[in-house]
């Protein structure tokens, strides 16, 4: 590949943005450098199910001639971002990983890739999901280690990023599909807020936890991006009012003070690689004073809980899917809807109602912390042979409670990724950004 691509591939979204802007460099060198990335690379990833060049280098063009003619740019103005194939583009086919939505094609866009569009980012393309977006392995391989599984339902978006395909990625957890993916592939992943970022549009499998995620290469590419689909969606039962522009501008700052940390090791921490607990052991040393080991009782009824309702949930939205199409479904996913649709009603409600009190009881614990500071996932990436997109036993409960995370990539154990990650309070993502920034720039020194 040329120099000059090469280059152009690891420019993050607002290097990529800032560019564009000042003339530097084209939309259309942009996105012909990720094409070129894409046809070099994919064979052996395979991180994109639908790509359309020709319209990719249009938009491009279209972009550019915008700016020669002294017309308004937005934030975004001029850069590729890939789509997960759960999440309605227009122009692109839709099929959710799963021979049920072969062809499909919605005719009009998600709020979410509504508003990129709106803030001047073209479409590159749409990922690789997971048999509609659960625990079925896709045929994307992590970019790290092609012998090694990219995680979960979000594995092509990840992957795109991870391997220089793309600036950034949209994704989606309902357990830890942004955040698992992102620790075991090497990038930022960042799961705002429940509600923060519409979810219309969105394949749904568990509306109580479904939530809209994303991938980068900088803390600085996840607020501007969070920022921009920030927007209220009077659709999404779940969305809110917020100040985009806020979060972007209170990410960027420095604390007014060293940020202090909660270490949780959650009831997951048996199950973590004994190598990452002694890693996060000394990371939570290092940082002296300001960091606190925690713990959090209420956090083993929420494991439980997220399972249970994940999989009620899972069976009622996938259910008539089932009934009319089960041979198109996998073994394991019609296992995993069978046992969804025994899970009692009671267990089920009692799940739902203890969701607020159990945040609530954190929210109190949390209030001296900046942040929560816990493993992003067991360890790093399992291997392909062994069948799995890894636990999503570290994230599962901090989506349950609709709390915004971050995974950093900022440790290694024999030379993989591993993520550390930060759990903020509901609402107060550009804080919990900032402190990410913070402990980033820590282990940057």
């Amino acid at each position: 590949m040329p120099e000059q691509d090469d280059r152009l591939t690891r420019l993050t979204v607002t290097e990529a943005a800032t560019a564009i802007r000042n003339g530097s460099i084209t939309s259309e060198k942009l996105a012909a450098a990720c094409l070129s990335r894409i046809s070099e690379r994919d064979s052996g990833i395979k991180a994109f199910t639908h790509l359309i060049p020709g319209l990719v280098m249009e938009e491009a063009k279209a972009a550019d001639r915008t700016r020669a003619n002294g017309h308004a740019m937005g934030p975004l103005h001029g850069v590729p971002i890939a789509i997960k194939d759960v999440i309605d583009t227009a122009g692109y086919l839709n099929e959710n990983g799963c021979p049920v939505y072969s062809g499909h094609q919605p005719d009009r866009d998600a709020p979410c890739v509504a508003a990129l569009r709106s803030a001047g980012a073209i479409i590159l393309g749409k990922t690789v999901t997971t048999e509609l977006a659960l625990l079925t392995p896709s045929p994307t391989r992590n970019p790290v280690d092609t012998r090694r599984s990219p995680g979960g339902s979000s594995a092509g978006s990840a992957a795109a990023v991870a391997d220089f395909m793309a600036p950034a990625a949209l994704g989606t957890q309902t357990a830890g599909s942004v955040i698992r993916p992102a620790s075991y592939c090497g990038v930022y992943g960042y799961k705002p807020t429940f509600g923060l970022i519409p979810r219309s549009g969105v394949l749904v499998q568990s509306p109580t936890l479904d939530t809209v995620g994303l991938f980068a290469r900088s803390i600085d590419d996840i607020a501007l991006l969070t920022g921009c689909m920030s927007v209220h969606d009077g659709t999404d039962p779940t969305s809110y009012h917020c100040s985009g522009s806020g979060i972007v501008r209170i990410a960027g700052e420095e604390p007014p003070e060293t940020p202090r940390f909660a270490f949780v090791k959650t009831p997951a921490w048996a199950q973590a690689d004994p190598a990452m607990q002694t890693a996060f052991i000394h990371l939570g040393e290092s940082l002296g004073e300001h960091c606190d080991e925690l713990e959090i009782p209420a956090l083993t009824e929420v494991l439980e809980w997220q399972r249970l309702v994940q999989l009620a949930e899972n069976a009622g939205y996938y259910g008539p899917l089932q009934d009319r199409a089960r041979e198109l479904l996998s073994p394991g996913l019609n296992a995993r809807l069978d046992e969804g649709a025994k899970v009692p009603v009671r267990a089920y409600v009692e799940a739902l109602a203890g969701r607020e009190p159990a945040y609530e009881r954190i929210a109190k614990l949390m209030g001296g912390y900046s942040a929560i500071l816990t493993p992003a996932a067991p360890g790093p990436a399992p291997r392909l042979e062994e069948g799995i997109t890894g636990s999503p036993i570290f994230n599962g409960l901090w989506t349950y409670l609709g709390m915004p995370a971050i995974s950093l990539p900022v440790l290694e154990l024999d030379g993989l990724p591993v993520g550390v990650q930060l759990v903020g309070l509901r609402r107060d993502d550009g804080r919990l950004l900032r402190t990410a920034r913070w402990l980033a720039a820590r282990f940057a020194r």
